[in-house]
């Protein structure tokens, strides 16, 4: 059980074919966002003091529409095209799981409306041109609407989660995907790798903010800057923006265009399924569906997280060095380049074709292996099946892995 979370973080890296998830992945863990225009007349603050405002910051009930722009630079993948909400997933494919959605905001832009009432009541709904899919939480009880597919998916969480430990644990992770979630992921890295300073105020839908800036001294990372507009009043996170180090636009722009600090109306967290919708039934203590059968057929347990030694799943995460400049390690099942295929013998031609055909050979102390890029983050995979996945350059990768295989 200890190891569980570890796991679900690893399966967040895998590669070569989830490459372009893994770079997503990323995402949650160092989102972004831009500033708007105005420039209000605030009290001077320190940047001790705004990071403590936003740590101390007790607001629990708001709601609004978060806008969020990313441009990776991924390119065309199988399986990345565009879909009802932006990517990743064919109209019909599947039910409404929330697992794997957050890939959906891997590229474009997207419209989110947010409404939170405490840790145990919040809905996010991905708004699409011709379809919505909405993911609610009331109480023990997630539900998930694909408006597109006309399907259900309906978690009950383990009653330890329903009396608050673990509450924030939301099956998909969606909840990272607003500008709250994406402050404290990155304020979580600053330390004395980075440098963190107010760059002066914004307007920021209609609210005065601060902007905090946060730059990593680490000459490997791709990180150029991260910007977050605080609210002045209550110390909420209004606008992340990440810049890579390369400059041009920002490579994530989470940000709300519009707030309100009201409670929402109670009946915004109501859910009853349409008339006609495929309803899937989940329990997260690991109890069996309706069907009599386990939630998931695909080597998830019943709380939705990957077994351990499992097929196709990684065997273990390691993180290599430190701050901004820290690499995720994992190896690939059977030891071999491509996810399936064994060390000592050669991948399937199709495999292998797909992934020279978006990677690039790259030799260093460890080795010979393929290097895939995006504007932010970049994987390394050796022909030994270990992947180096970080937001570092392809100079640091290459040292990780030395550094990795020397230790080894």
């Amino acid at each position: 059980m200890a190891r569980t979370r570890p796991m679900k973080k690893a399966l967040r890296y895998a590669v070569p074919a989830t490459v372009a998830g893994a770079t997503v992945a990323a995402v949650g863990l160092v989102p972004a966002l831009a500033s708007s225009g105005g420039s209000p007349d605030l009290p001077k603050v320190t940047a001790e003091e705004l990071v403590a405002k936003i740590a101390a910051s007790d607001t629990q009930r708001l709601s609004g529409t978060v806008r969020i722009t990313t441009d990776l630079g991924l390119p065309a993948l199988p399986g990345m095209g565009s879909g009802g909400y932006g990517g990743g997933r064919e109209e019909g494919a599947g039910d409404a799981d929330p697992r794997g959605r957050l890939t959906e905001l891997a590229s474009g832009s997207h419209t989110l409306r947010v409404a939170v009432d405490g840790p145990d009541r919040q809905r996010l709904s991905i708004v699409g041109k011709s379809a919505e899919y909405s993911l609610v939480r009331n109480g023990g009880d997630v539900w998930a609407y694909d408006s597109a597919t006309g399907t259900v998916h309906h978690t009950v969480l383990p009653r330890e989660t329903e009396r608050g430990a673990g509450r924030e644990e939301i099956p998909g992770g969606l909840e990272k995907a607003t500008p709250q979630k994406a402050a404290q992921e990155v304020l979580k890295a600053v330390d004395a790798t980075t440098s963190v300073s107010v760059d002066g105020t914004a307007k920021v839908a209609g609210q005065d903010a601060y902007q905090l800036l946060i730059e990593p001294k680490q000459a490997d990372s791709t990180v150029g800057s991260v910007r977050i507009a605080v609210d002045a009043d209550s110390g909420v996170p209004l606008k992340f923006t990440l810049t890579p180090k390369d400059g041009g636009k920002a490579a994530v722009d989470v940000g709300f265009t519009e707030v309100d600090f009201a409670k929402p109306d109670a009946d915004t967290f109501d859910f009853k399924p349409p008339e006609g919708a495929k309803i899937t039934e989940e329990r997260l203590d690991g109890a069996r569906n309706g069907s009599g059968e386990a939630p998931h057929k695909d080597g998830r347990g019943g709380d939705g997280k990957g077994r351990d030694g499992a097929e196709g799943l990684p065997s273990g995460l390691e993180v290599v060095g430190e701050g901004w400049g820290s690499v995720a390690r994992v190896e690939l099942p059977g030891g071999g380049p491509v996810p399936g295929a064994d060390a000592a013998q050669e991948a399937a031609p199709e495999a292998r074709k797909l992934l020279d055909g978006f990677t690039e050979e790259v030799k260093g102390d460890f080795g010979t292996g393929r290097f895939f890029g995006t504007r932010l983050v970049n994987v390394l995979i050796t022909d030994d099946g270990t992947v180096y996945v970080g937001a570092v350059t392809r100079e640091g990768l290459v040292k990780a892995a030395g550094s990795a295989g020397g230790a080894g």
